[in-house]
């Protein structure tokens, strides 16, 4: 069970709501990432915002080369997504 407060999914509203459906269309289902700034969904619709651009805009680096730097802080980082 998470320590932080979140919204379930079922009682999202408004905002929220539309940010939670774009998340399943997206990815078949809302990561905890994304969960976890249910109580903010002006933040978790920037936040999501700035990783598409990120990784999907224009940028001196090739996809595979974005993937592989994600991959590798993540790994440093000691997460396991």
């Amino acid at each position: 069970m998470p320590w932080i407060k979140q919204i379930p999914l079922v009682e999202a509203t408004g905002l929220l709501k539309r940010q939670f459906d774009a998340a399943i269309r997206r990815a078949g289902r809302v990561w905890h990432i994304v969960q976890i700034m249910s109580l903010n969904p002006h933040l978790m619709k920037d936040s999501i915002r700035f990783y598409q651009t990120l990784m999907k805009g224009e940028s001196p680096l090739s996809r595979v080369q974005r993937e592989m730097l994600a991959v590798v802080v993540s790994y440093e980082n000691g997460c396991h997504y």
